[in-house]
């Protein structure tokens, strides 16, 4: 009987009209996106860096679409010229893209 008075007695002190500790202050912050808004073949090559942009020309003009580029396969690739370590780094960061897990930067970082 004591825990059950305790327990709603937390739950009505625990509800409150804000749902952030600090009221007025939302969850999402209002910065400009930093992210490039349409993806292309190119924009996504220069987001991955490392190298894989160099190959821009060679992909717009043989895959020519970004969905198309989304879901090819490592030999097509293989059959492009591209190397192996460079391949690798478009397919994974493909497989990021489709899950939306990672998006390309509108100005990639210096390192």
């Amino acid at each position: 009987m004591a825990w059950r008075q305790i327990i709603f007695k937390a739950r009505a002190i625990s509800i409150s009209p804000h749902p952030h500790p600090t009221p007025g202050f939302s969850r999402f912050f209002s910065k400009a996106s930093l992210y490039v808004e349409k993806v292309g073949i190119p924009e996504f090559l220069n987001g991955i860096g490392k190298g894989v942009e160099s190959h821009v020309a060679k992909l717009e003009s043989e895959i020519g679409d970004f969905q198309k580029l989304l879901v090819t396969r490592t030999l097509k690739l293989k059959k492009l010229g591209i190397p192996c370590q460079q391949r690798k780094l478009i397919l994974k960061y493909a497989h990021k893209y489709r899950l939306g897990l990672w998006r390309p930067r509108a100005k990639p970082l210096k390192s």
